[in-house]
């Protein structure tokens, strides 16, 4: 056995999940041996859409997940995706080949750890072979631990070297709970007890404490809403208002506006999640917890902050906090009720070969069985999936979008189906989106996902479009592809929608037997720029 081989059964030891990545020379031996020690390996067609997958993966399994990568170009073909899993915190390995060290004249040679670094993953590297399974430790208790994206660089020189004997591995546990300290818990508690209109926003940091949340919310007549990446925590709640910030509806934004007291629970409280800060009144006391320090009024003043994992704070806070009825009135019930997106009436813009996205949304919703997964492409036409299609739970919505990349929303899907066989996965991208990830369709296909593309085709760049008003818009306007035409290319079911009536396929296929993807080319009307990115331009 070599020190590649070692390392891949190291890792396969240490209960990393599924493996995706594209196989060239240099991470060929490392990747057998993962498949040899019982791992998963999904082969993508782009080393992008494989890094899109593997941090869906993680996201919706709970696993570190790994990303094999041949040396300096299968990396940088990689970084976008990279980038995205570090800034969201997504334990994930970036096992990749490097250069030797004496090759200086490698076309292949870069610095594939300041690359690291300057994306926001955490650097590592096996260094001989005697070291090779600490380092392959370290760099896995990191990822797994501290919730980290780490790039583990495998020289070739090193790969080659005879392995040492196996030792025996060490079982890694997840990350301890931070404990918050007892007066920040007090201070919390008084906080709640003296609200009258108190509201909860959860964030990442949040999406493991769904019951102690509800629970300290019903004490203390809280609503709850999240940010966007932890839609559906509280999906089947009555005093649920769901996204806070730009996906917020009307009803919902009303009513966060109207809270005396909010607190952020592993939630970044940033310009998204909170309209620029017009959604918090400037007569509202804000709290935020969170386990890093850090994060504590990184975006806003804050009046409180409690260092702490969010369901041991809720838990402690719980013990201290009086009952009392809070925001939790009748009359608020029926707002929320009345107030969800699928039920605000539009005027529809339906015409001329054209559907509106919101109608389009709406009738998926009712058409698509609930037991889903949604993951979303970056672009104007975000909103309308992540506001009208329903998800089940936290568990059913996947929102790569720390980086604002368009074009990871393929690899996510991927990824989250892969994760979670038992829902349907659906993807939500736009036309610009979709091109760009188009190679793994194939993957998709050979992999026999039941997934569900809805392209929200403008033939364009609508963000653009709508950013920049009277300009010449040819750069950002594209003759109109036949999208349906290019899927059945790669062996999907084809459909074009251009109104209601056509949605008809879309039923015939999730009467069949789901056995290939469905991507519907949807061609929408001209929405004049989305609700919500309007909202965001105007700062």
């Amino acid at each position: 056995m070599n020190v590649a081989e070692l390392v891949g059964r190291t890792l396969a030891g240490l209960g990393a999940g599924t493996a995706f990545g594209v196989v060239g020379s240099g991470n060929f031996e490392v990747t057998n041996a993962l498949r040899a020690g019982g791992v998963r390996f999904v082969a993508a067609r782009h080393e992008g859409g494989a890094a899109s997958m593997a941090d869906a993966y993680a996201r919706m399994s709970g696993k570190v997940s790994v990303l094999s990568l041949h040396q300096g170009c299968g990396l940088t073909n990689a970084v976008t995706g990279i980038t995205e899993a570090a800034k969201s915190r997504t334990p994930m390995l970036v096992l990749t080949a490097d250069s030797a060290a004496a090759s200086v004249l490698s076309n292949f040679r870069i610095d594939q750890d300041g690359l690291a670094t300057a994306v926001g993953a955490v650097p590592e590297r096996v260094h001989s072979a005697a070291s090779a399974v600490a380092d392959t430790v370290r760099a896995f208790r990191t990822a797994l631990q501290q919730r980290r994206t780490v790039v583990l660089n495998l020289p070739l020189d090193v790969q080659a070297e005879p392995a040492p004997a196996e030792p025996s591995l060490p079982v890694l546990a997840g990350p301890a709970p931070v404990r918050p300290d007892t007066a920040s818990v007090a201070a919390l508690a008084d906080l709640l007890a003296a609200a009258e209109r108190p509201v909860f926003v959860a964030g990442r940091g949040a999406r493991s404490s769904r019951e102690p949340l509800r629970e300290l919310a019903a004490r203390c007549g809280a609503l709850l809403a999240t940010s966007a990446v932890a839609h559906g925590l509280f999906h089947d709640d009555p005093f649920a208002l769901g996204i806070s910030g730009g996906f917020a509806s009307p009803a919902a934004a009303e009513l966060i506006v109207g809270a005396d007291l909010v607190v952020g629970w592993g939630c970044a409280l940033n310009m998204w999640t909170t309209r620029h800060g017009k959604l918090l009144s400037p007569h509202a006391k804000l709290v935020q917890v969170d386990v890093e320090q850090a994060a504590l009024g990184a975006h806003r003043p804050i009046d409180l902050g409690v260092v702490g994992d969010v369901a041991c704070t809720a838990a402690d806070v719980l013990a201290l906090t009086p009952s009392h009825q809070g925001y939790r009135t009748d009359e608020v019930a029926a707002r929320i009720a009345a107030g969800r997106w699928n039920d605000v009436e539009h005027e529809d813009l339906s015409c001329d070969g054209r559907i509106d996205p919101r109608t389009l949304s709406r009738l998926l919703d009712e058409l698509l069985p609930a037991e889903r997964i949604v993951s979303i492409d970056s672009g104007n036409f975000m909103g309308y999936p992540s506001a009208y299609l329903s998800v089940p739970d936290e568990q059913g919505f996947c929102f790569t979008q720390a980086f604002q990349s368009i074009g990871l929303g393929l690899g996510t899907a991927i990824g989250a189906a892969l994760a979670r066989p038992d829902r349907l996965p659906v993807l939500g991208t736009g036309d610009g989106g979709f091109h760009m990830a188009l190679s793994e369709l194939d993957t998709a296909v050979r992999l026999g996902l039941p997934l569900v593309v809805i392209v929200y085709n403008d033939a364009a760049y609508g963000a653009e479009i709508h950013h920049f008003g009277d300009a010449d818009m040819t750069t950002v306007r594209f003759p109109d592809s036949d999208l349906a035409a290019i899927a059945r290319g790669f062996g999907c079911t084809g459909v074009t929608v251009r109104s209601a009536a056509d949605l008809s396929p879309v039923r015939d296929w999730l009467a069949g037997p789901r056995t290939s993807p469905l991507v519907i080319d949807a061609k929408i009307a001209d929405d004049g720029g989305s609700w919500w990115l309007a909202e965001a331009f105007r700062h």
